[in-house]
């Protein structure tokens, strides 16, 4: 019983932690609405959904769930604007 506090932290992690996966997603995703924002949007939404352990639970870190809303909402936003240039007359409607 003397060793109960770690018993939970003996297995080897590989990758990235929680924490990073969730400031590289709020980076991507501010980076994001300045430029590429096609192919930020998507890799800070999945560094989120990643950061916040593949669940949607509001008790996870803050950084995980700006990165998934910013992502989506930069996606989104990407979407649209590659949508309004390929249409005739080169604008939205």
């Amino acid at each position: 019983m003397a060793y109960s506090r770690s018993r939970g932290r003996t297995r080897h992690r590989t990758g990235p932690d929680q924490a990073t996966l969730g400031i590289v997603g709020t980076i991507c995703a501010v980076a994001g609405f300045f430029t590429l924002g096609i192919v930020l949007g998507p890799v800070a939404l999945a560094c989120g959904w990643l950061a916040m352990g593949r669940t949607w639970s509001p008790s996870r870190p803050i950084p995980a769930l700006v990165a998934v809303v910013l992502g989506a909402i930069d996606t989104v936003l990407a979407v649209i604007w590659l949508a309004g240039t390929s249409t005739p007359g080169n604008g939205m409607f």
